[in-house]
């Protein structure tokens, strides 16, 4: 037996490994020195049409070719389109034989049309540069060398420009015209020195969410710890936004840029240029014009799809760990949340409900069956859930049902003729292929029978990327056994060899995997293995994690019929469209705490706002601190989950006194927010809108945001400021122009003239979060579980600028049945309510306009309280005025008194709040109320 301690020592040696990115398995190719810098000869441009669907098709002929990274393809075929009037499509692919893309059945799109042969030979009469113009987006192009340029109509910005600058030696420049070869590709454009990017993930980035330039920035999907920094990670989001201001209260514009394509990539950003350096597939880019932040996402997910509708109680506290070694334990953690008033809506297991860490089995020694139903029975009639998680790689076990019906149905990868053999935590495996139909079936099919077995609530999709403790060709060990069953199972026990004799294995262009140039297929999938129709996994790899998060999607929705809760540890472009994501294996240290507000920022960006980071951090134990100021901004994720690892101690958040305080106080108020984050869910799906959001998305104006990274709101006016540095008790907020209420003490404002920053204190159990005026937010009462707290009243606050005669605020609130698979108005189900308020004269009016209220009313829910913050003068009485609310009984709160933060130089306003208590208006019908102040 080892020891403990022992195991934990190779634990964190096994990360320290990682870190250092010191691969066992070295490539055998020869070195690689830097290529010349010339590396292609550019293409002409030697016809071109419009098509009948208003396309424009091309066709371009390679000028000299260049044998570097492999031969030129001679002939390639140009497609642009406008379409949408914010939306350009700009194809470039080989004109004589079909290439690698993201299948069109995974991320739905228009195919390019190819209404004309390709003319082989130059042109008599050379064609001259023009332009092909859309809605807000212009086309441009010159023939030889061919380049192109995407401009914006309203302003004649440049936002793409591919031709080299050959005037410019500095290295800031793009240098190489358009190269396009099998294994390689590369275009670049230029860029001012006012471009703000923002993107091309998943990476940890160290200084915030602004892309630094000469930081590396490698899309591949890879099971590699989020500790590391600017390298590839779990998901692959080749896409960008670009904000640009270029001067002192100037106009900031966004546009974004997608190049779609699931090959890996190094982009190289240096500041006054963007280069891609691909290893297949086909250039695919979308250009969205913005000019917000908002626009952009808005744009990005409506051609990759909108977000996914979450259901209602996935807003609330999650609690996992690897090493709840048995029943026992969950029913420990459940009942000791309720006794500390914890809230928790969800429990999960790791792997450890399993059978030898197989998928869709149950250990009945650790967790009985009829044990494990009880339970779920107790905690699903309270409203709790229960998810447990699969990784996809399936045990080669001769005995185990799933292995035999998925060898039955043939759905796994191969490598000549047979299944890729791998290892993951059941020991050997073969993994499903998700790119075949039959293999989507059976997917299904083994939910279904798991789901009859255990009702889980869903599904956490892991190790996706997908992830292999082994690199290369491997074999079943002879003569011993595999795993042995000691030490730590994520050391390789199958007989591998590398696999170097293959252009897939070792291809021309070295991308920089894992931050050392690791061989492409190094822990994971061997890049020349087969999937269904002859695909390579060369293609294939990053959408892999995206293929299986659509399968168990479907699988889990043809279930009962309610909505899917997926997490995913890979993603991709659309995934978001299924599927919720967690920021993957972080440590418990304050970098980790600063490092996962970027990186859940970014992807809201990528389209997946159902986003957060393991709260106190993964390993290795966190200081009890450190876990106070986490929980506190975890509560604030719009995916809230406490997770620990198998070697670290115990951290939920009963743990520790001084933590559960904070946990009280901050999730305390997260589920008084329920209905807000629901509501902002809702905006999320059908406009692609971040739940959580930089400061900059609401101020797109003021460049002193573009690199705030400290700070992020949820929605457009409710920012949040954690503490991110030990023994601090007093930290600098910024904030932008206007009057902040602090959230939990509405007594309490900042108001900033133009963009500042004030000292704020933060004691161990307190975290900031402010309202923005001009707002009206809807809140309940709470409690310890979403199924109690959603059925609670209303408190509709409502925010004026400080010391205000006359403004206007508005607020939204969406409801709905979110069992529902669809989250939308017109079932009958769910309830869109538009607050709105409006301060003149004297009197302040605030109302509602209700869409099918019918719901809402049938719920029972109903506006308790008003608290208007704000007002300039409110002398001795003032009367109360209900419109549509006949018979309720209205009463009138005492005079608080709004005091700014005191030192800042800003004086004392005479500004005032107001509560109104005491009564009962049906949210589900339309009300007017007036305060009409006397004096």
């Amino acid at each position: 037996m080892i020891s403990s301690s022992f195991r934990s020592f190779l634990y964190f040696a096994f990360f320290l490994i990682i870190s250092a990115n010191i691969p066992p398995y070295i490539s055998s190719s020869k070195s690689h020195a830097p290529p010349p810098t010339q590396i292609g000869n550019g293409y002409r441009l030697i016809s071109v049409e419009k098509s009948p669907d208003g396309a424009l098709i091309g066709h371009l002929q390679v000028n000299r070719r260049n044998n570097i990274y492999g031969p030129d393809i001679p002939l390639l075929q140009l497609y642009v389109k406008h379409e949408t009037d914010n939306r350009l499509r700009v194809h470039i692919t080989d004109a004589q034989k079909q290439r690698w893309e993201v299948p069109y059945n995974l991320l739905p799109r228009a195919h390019p049309t190819t209404p004309f042969k390709p003319k082989q030979t130059v042109n008599k009469n050379p064609i001259t540069p023009t332009e092909f113009a859309g809605g807000e987006l212009i086309f441009t192009y010159t023939t030889d060398p061919f380049s192109f340029a995407v401009t914006r109509k309203s302003t004649g910005e440049t936002l793409f420009n591919s031709a080299p600058d050959k005037s410019n030696s500095n290295s800031n420049s793009n240098s190489n015209s358009l190269v396009f070869k099998d294994q390689y590709l590369e275009i670049s454009t230029s860029l001012p020195t006012h471009s703000s990017l923002y993107g091309l993930g998943e990476n940890t980035q160290r200084h915030g969410i602004r892309l630094r330039p000469n930081d590396p920035y490698t899309l591949w999907t890879t099971d590699q710890s989020a500790i590391n920094l600017n390298m590839d990670l779990y998901g692959s989001h080749p896409v960008y936004m670009d904000l640009r201001n270029d001067g002192v209260g100037g106009e900031g514009k966004a546009h974004g840029v997608l190049l779609l394509n699931s090959n890996g990539m190094d982009v190289v950003y240096k500041g006054g240029s963007l280069t891609y350096k691909v290893i297949g597939g086909v250039f695919d880019f979308y250009f969205f014009s913005g000019p917000t932040p908002l626009d952009v996402v808005d744009q990005y997910t409506q051609l990759i799809g909108r977000p996914a509708p979450m259901p209602y109680w996935s807003f609330g506290f999650h609690q996992c760990r690897w090493g709840y070694h048995n029943l026992s334990v969950v029913e420990d953690v459940v009942e000791n949340y309720r006794k500390a008033q914890i809230p928790l809506d969800v429990i999960w297991n790791d792997d450890d409900h399993m059978d030898g860490h197989k998928d869709f089995t149950l250990n009945q020694k650790s967790y009985p069956h009829s044990k494990l139903i009880e339970f779920l029975n107790r905690i699903h009639a309270r409203g709790m859930k229960y998810i447990v998680i699969n990784d996809p790689g399936i045990g080669v076990n001769s005995t185990y049902g799933t292995y035999q019906r998925a060898l039955a149905n043939d759905v796994f990868i191969k490598y000549e003729g047979k299944p890729y053999l791998a290892q993951v935590w059941p020991g050997p495996v073969n993994f499903p292929d998700f790119l075949n139909p039959k293999t989507v079936s059976w997917w299904g099919d083994e939910i279904r029978r798991f789901h009859e077995l255990v009702p889980v609530d869903g599904l956490w999709i892991d190790m996706n990327e997908a992830s292999n403790f082994c690199s290369g060709l491997c074999t079943m060990p002879e003569g011993k056994q595999c795993p042995s069953g000691t030490g730590p199972g994520w050391i390789c026990c199958l007989d591998c060899k590398n696999i170097t004799k293959t252009r897939w294995d070792e291809p021309p262009y070295k991308i920089n995997a894992s931050g050392t140039q690791v061989p492409v297929g190094y822990k994971t999938i061997a890049t020349s293995a087969v999937h269904y129709n002859g695909v390579r996994e060369y293609d294939a790899h990053s959408i892999y994690g995206f293929s299986q998060t659509i399968a168990t999607h479907k699988g889990l929705q043809g279930l009962q019929g309610k909505r899917p809760f997926i997490l995913t540890r890979s993603t991709f472009v659309g995934s978001g469209h299924y599927a919720a994501h967690w920021t993957g294996d972080n440590k418990g240290t304050w970098d980790d705490l600063k490092y996962s507000i970027s990186t859940m920022l970014n992807f809201g960006i990528f389209g997946i706002p159902m986003v957060g980071s393991d709260i106190c951090g993964f390993y290795p134990a966190p200081t009890e601190e450190l876990c106070n100021r986490w929980i506190e901004l975890g509560a604030f994720y719009p995916f809230s989950r406490d997770h620990a690892n198998y070697y670290s101690p115990r951290q939920e958040l009963y743990q520790w006194k001084s933590v559960a305080i904070s946990a009280r106080n901050a999730l305390g108020m997260r589920y008084k927010l329920l209905p807000y984050l629901y509501t902002l869910s809702y905006e999320a799906h059908i406009t692609g809108a971040p739940i959580a959001r930089p400061v900059f998305f609401s101020f797109p104006n003021i460049k002193e945001l573009y690199e705030l990274s400290t700070q992020f709101l949820l929605g457009t006016s409710l920012m949040v400021s954690p503490v991110l540095d030990k023994h601090q008790t007093k930290i600098s907020v910024t904030f932008p122009p206007g009057t902040w209420y602090s959230l939990f003490d509405l007594s309490r404002a900042v108001v900033a003239k133009e963009t500042e920053s004030f000292s704020v204190d933060a004691p161990l159990h307190v975290i900031n979060v402010h309202l923005y005026q001009n707002t009206i937010l809807p809140m309940q009462r709470g409690g310890m579980i979403s199924k109690e707290a959603k059925t609670t009243p209303f408190t509709l606050i409502v925010t004026f600028p400080a010391g205000s005669t006359e403004g206007e605020a508005k607020g939204k609130l969406y409801i709905d049945n979110d069992e529902l698979p669809e989250m939308k108005l017109g079932n009958g189900e769910s309830t869109y309510v538009e607050f709105g308020a409006k301060l003149a004269n004297g009197v302040v009016k605030i109302w509602s306009e209700v869409e099918e209220g019918e719901f809402a009313v049938e719920k029972g829910l109903v506006i308790e309280k008003f608290v208007v913050v704000g007002l300039a003068r409110v002398r001795g009485e003032f009367a109360v005025e209900v419109e549509g609310g006949g018979g309720v009984e209205v009463t009138m709160a005492e005079h608080l008194f709004l005091d700014e933060l005191k030192g800042e130089g800003k004086g004392k306003k005479k500004s005032r709040m107001v509560t109104v208590t005491g009564i009962e208006l049906p949210v589900g019908k339309n009300f007017a109320i007036s305060l009409r102040m006397n004096g």
